[in-house]
């Protein structure tokens, strides 16, 4: 059962990268506000390998929270490739020019799954404030 501390997006793409993107897309905008006009500072490479497309999608976005608090940046651009079953490699763009909105401890497994229909992707990922 959901409580106060827990908040969730919904995300999905024509294909599990753009998943992958928009379900980082998603968690960011819950966590930060981008100033408009702001200038990338920084470029990141990310390399994840996972057992499944679920556990590589809760690695994903915790590890841009803790590139997020490493750094003092957030990510305006991804560009994300799985390479094979359960490997991301990613290039990422970041901007030191945003505002915090909401403390996102972590994306959770909880009731996540990755579903695949004719249009596509889709997932909720449930994230701990």
């Amino acid at each position: 059962m959901p409580h106060t501390a827990d908040v969730a997006i919904e995300a999905w793409g024509r294909d599990l990268p753009e998943l992958f993107v928009h379900a980082a897309q998603g968690m960011l905008s819950l966590a930060v506000t981008v100033e408009p006009g702001a200038t990338v500072t920084a470029s990141r490479e990310v390399s994840l390998e996972a057992p499944d497309w679920e556990a590589l999608l809760v690695d994903w976005l915790n590890e841009l929270l803790a590139l997020q608090d490493e750094h003092g940046e957030t990510y305006v651009a991804f560009d994300v490739s799985l390479s094979a079953p359960g490997q991301l490699r990613a290039h990422l763009q970041a901007t030191q020019a945003y505002r915090l909105n909401v403390a996102i401890k972590a994306a959770t497994f909880h009731n996540l799954a990755i579903r695949h229909d004719e249009r596509g992707y889709r997932t909720v990922v449930v994230f701990d404030v």
